[in-house]
């Protein structure tokens, strides 16, 4: 029987070389076999930051600054070239892996250019987007990787956050404080068929919050997926991230921060904190 694929909406897995590339073309493709969508490699060349020439006018002769300008050019282009090379091996990789999986439609993109813009370009394409919690170049470093941050900030679609080796999720955990954001995650859960058959975690951290909690499981019952509720205390990342390894939960959904420039201010810095301090996936429900 030939499987119906949503072709307006696509799985978007963003390949950089990181060490955590293998995993989000696995977990994108374990997204678009559930959800029946079609799935885009996605490479970006970024524009070097550092101009390629210099005004040296005054420091040389006409002579030397226009050699100097010839050889400089060369490097850029050179640069560029070796770039796009690498890009299409990494692309080309990335498909042998997809290939492996099962999925029948893919294709894989190279564009120059930031990441988030070319996300920008096609969110009203996009079903959910996947990527490593630190591109290649700052994979020694600790935290959120600036380019990630900037892309929850600018996108309005889910974004998957990989961190690990791929693991199919059998259980999932939603941190839910009856938010607006948090209802939507929600809704999002219950239409999805990416969790149909898998239980759900519902958890809040803080007090009196049982009435909220059982609203929140009969949404999810309803449509036949099998809830558990928990309250707990204390600071909020680490008690999300302590009952999910308590109860070995292997992918974690909340909502991520507004869009609106306070609520930036104080619900930003705790998503940051979420994805630094959780050693599984997170996914960002917009």
């Amino acid at each position: 029987m030939t499987q119906q694929f949503d072709q307006s909406h696509r799985v978007f897995a963003c390949i950089d070389g990181s060490s955590v590339s293998d995993s989000v073309c696995d977990y994108a493709s374990w997204i678009a076999n559930k959800v029946k969508a079609p799935l885009t490699l996605l490479h970006t060349i970024e524009q070097s930051i550092e101009p390629a020439v210099s005004d040296f006018s005054g420091a040389i002769g006409l002579g030397s600054q226009q050699e100097l300008l010839a050889e400089l050019t060369e490097v850029e282009q050179n640069r560029s070239r070796l770039l796009i090379e690498k890009g299409r091996l990494l692309l080309n990789q990335a498909k042998e892996r997809i290939g492996q999986s099962g999925i029948e439609q893919f294709e894989v993109m190279q564009r120059h250019g930031g990441l988030t813009e070319s996300l920008i370009e096609f969110e009203n394409k996009t079903r959910v987007v996947v990527m490593g919690i630190r591109g290649e170049a700052h994979e020694q470093q600790a935290g959120v990787g600036q380019q990630l941050e900037t892309v929850i900030r600018s996108l309005h679609k889910p974004i998957l956050v990989v961190n690990k080796a791929f693991k199919q999720p059998k259980k999932v955990m939603l941190a839910y404080d009856g938010s607006v954001s948090c209802i939507k995650a929600l809704n999002m859960v219950a239409a999805s068929p990416l969790f149909q058959g898998l239980p759900c975690h519902i958890v809040h951290v803080g007090e009196n919050a049982q009435a909220m909690l059982e609203e929140a499981a009969n949404i999810l019952q309803a449509v036949g997926i099998d809830v558990t509720t928990a309250l707990v205390d204390g600071k909020i990342e680490e008690n999300l991230v302590q009952y999910q390894a308590d109860h070995d939960i292997d992918l974690m959904l909340m909502g991520a921060f507004s869009h609106h420039r306070l609520r930036d201010i104080l619900l930003g810095s705790f998503t940051a904190k979420m994805l630094a301090a959780t050693q599984k996936p997170l996914l960002l429900l917009r």
